[in-house]
């Protein structure tokens, strides 16, 4: 039963039957376990990411989505290669860190918080840094919430001939795109975001011609997704080291509920209009939201504290008493504070919140 409503980007409100399959226990060497449910979700994953599945296949790893990040970045760069960070926020700045951690020869081009990544700024840079091998970037920005421009990045980042690694763990599932036709070589997710899984594990849906060059290139052994994913293809869903038996299970369950409720559009549909009630209502009650209309994915909304006092500590601790509970900001521009608008909600969730909100005197 629940006592309160997740209103994050992840771990998020799950169902309640997702919640249920974890109730069995499962062996990480029985067939039941990697044939009938880790290759199903491998496979289930291609055919989500692209309507040419023959080209992709994909690599389930332990840990939460900057794990899977950190595989990708740290196993796709060679020693001889350079990677180029486009980045606006906090989860660009991490594959930077990562970068660093991992000595991987890398330029980073930072954006401000609360402007997209600029596709033309891009191909300026590429086209006086003929080094760089590959680019890597966050789809959407839970940061802000703010959506970059996937078209128009993969256009410009593919017109010359790099290597494309993109963090889309908090939209895949949620909003509608090809990787196949955006030609994503790397396209990193995670168990607890879109799907509405739990936490415990991410995922690299890769080319396989790109998951190929892989292999030797690792920096870590428990990080390394060439050999995972050899593992994985050889022993028919066999994970190298103990696998989250029971998020998978989970997991699997997730993807079925995305495929009953009409697949990643009709999804996207949902999270557009808890999105969009939610900013019509927090703005009716006074609150600003941080970006502009034509920047904010449904994914995540940031809201400006309202003019003093106001106290975000007891604002957070009043709204969890009602049953909902929010996320604190994170930009360096300005105080705010963030809602979600994915997982197992929709609009009378959200009328629920709103009301819950305009009932707190700030």
């Amino acid at each position: 039963m629940r006592t309160y409503i997740l209103f994050t980007p992840g771990p998020l409100t799950t169902s309640e039957t997702v919640k249920q399959t974890m109730l069995q226990d499962w062996c990480t060497w029985d067939d039941d376990y990697n044939l009938e449910i880790v290759q199903n979700v491998r496979s289930e994953l291609v055919r989500l990411a692209t309507d040419c599945p023959g080209d992709y296949t994909s690599v389930l790893l332990q840990g939460s989505g900057t794990y899977s990040v950190e595989g990708a970045l740290t196993c796709s760069v060679p020693d001889s290669g350079k990677l180029l960070i486009l980045s606006n926020g906090a989860y660009g700045n991490r594959m930077a860190e990562i970068a660093r951690y991992g000595k991987i020869c890398h330029h980073i081009i930072s954006f401000p918080e609360t402007s997209p990544v600029c596709p033309d700024t891009v191909d300026r840079f590429l086209s006086r840094h003929n080094e760089i091998t590959h680019v890597s970037f966050v789809h959407c920005e839970t940061t802000t919430g703010i959506l970059n421009p996937l078209d128009e990045l993969c256009r410009v980042i593919n017109k010359h001939g790099k290597t494309l690694i993109v963090d889309a763990i908090s939209s895949f599932g949620g909003i509608p795109f090809d990787a196949g036709l955006l030609n994503i070589d790397f396209l990193i997710g995670s168990s607890n975001k879109c799907i509405q899984g739990v936490p415990g594990f991410g995922y690299v849906i890769a080319r396989r011609d790109a998951m190929e060059t892989c292999r030797g290139n690792a920096r870590s052994l428990s990080l390394d997704i060439y050999a995972q994913w050899e593992t994985m293809e050889k022993k028919c869903g066999k994970w190298r080291f103990t696998s989250p038996t029971h998020v998978v299970r989970a997991f699997r369950q997730a993807l079925k509920e995305l495929h009953e409720e009409g697949g990643i559009m009709a999804r996207h549909t949902r999270y557009e209009a808890n999105h969009r009630l939610l900013t019509e209502g927090m703005t009716h009650l006074g609150y600003k939201p941080l970006l502009p209309a034509g920047r904010r994915s449904p994914i995540i909304a940031s809201f400006l504290y309202p003019d003093p006092p106001f106290c975000f500590e007891s604002f957070y601790s009043e709204l969890k008493q009602k049953g909902f509970i929010i996320y604190p900001g994170k930009i360096s521009q300005a105080d705010t504070f963030r809602i979600g608008t994915i997982g197992d909600i929709n609009v009378r969730d959200i009328k629920a919140l709103i009301d819950a909100i305009g009932s707190i005197r700030t």
